[in-house]
């Protein structure tokens, strides 16, 4: 009799991530996976050692497709901003797999790609190294919350989009301007979630880099010191 076929680690990997591409990080599970390839699931424990670690090992694949071909280019703005809409375009394409990452984070070649070129940025923008670690966090954590939020919004169903649609322009242009004044004054021109992604995205990603830009401490001319004259 035949011995069951061994799966290498990449191909259990492919394997996850088109079964999360139908599911999300809730439904899914080893034993769903290992039916997919035709095996028990001890025997992918062998390379991982529980779900959580597999669903990173995913979500890094999708990091490590952003980067692939990036090249660092402009100053230090320009580069966080082409790297969060490289990552973000990666997620895009498979927005399932969006809330994984957002969930489980990664922690393999893909995140510290990732994290050595947001780094470097922020070294080149002149911040202090002690200021540089803070700054990090507060830029990682808004790239995930905006890629998760905008994946949830293209994971839903055409029906379920036109039906939300439909209740928001109920909600408000049928909002009552006795009780709610701004929103009746505002009900033509506010716009759904769904709206603008990607300008919002930048936007908002570009007011935390002018934020950070304005803590930069001035540079010191060419020259200046307290040697003598």
């Amino acid at each position: 009799m035949a011995g069951r076929r061994r799966w290498s680690t990449e191909e259990i990997l492919e394997a996850a991530t088109e079964l999360l591409r139908t599911s999300d990080a809730e439904s899914f599970s080893v034993r769903k996976l290992g039916a997919v390839l035709g095996t028990d699931s001890s025997s992918l424990y062998r390379h991982f050692r529980s779900k959580t670690e597999l669903l990173r090992a995913v979500a890094d694949r999708i990091l490590l497709a952003a980067m692939d071909g990036y090249r660092p280019e402009g100053d230090w703005k320009q580069r966080i901003t082409a790297l969060a809409l490289r990552v973000r375009e990666a997620f895009g394409q498979q927005p399932q797999l969006a809330a994984v990452w957002g969930r489980y984070a990664s922690s393999g070649t893909g995140s510290r790609l990732v994290m050595e070129e947001v780094l470097q940025a922020l070294r080149a923008s002149g911040l202090p190294d002690e200021g540089i670690p803070a700054r990090y966090h507060r830029i990682a954590v808004l790239i995930a919350a905006l890629i998760a939020s905008e994946a949830g919004v293209s994971t839903i169903t055409p029906e379920e989009y036109e039906q939300g649609q439909e209740l928001f322009r109920v909600a408000v242009l049928g909002a009552d301007p006795e009780c709610f004044p701004a929103l009746a004054h505002f009900a033509r021109d506010v716009r759904p979630l769904g709206a603008d992604r990607q300008a919002a995205f930048e936007e908002i990603l570009a007011a935390q880099l002018a934020h950070i830009e304005a803590a930069i401490p001035p540079s010191r001319p060419s020259g200046s010191g307290s040697g003598r004259d």
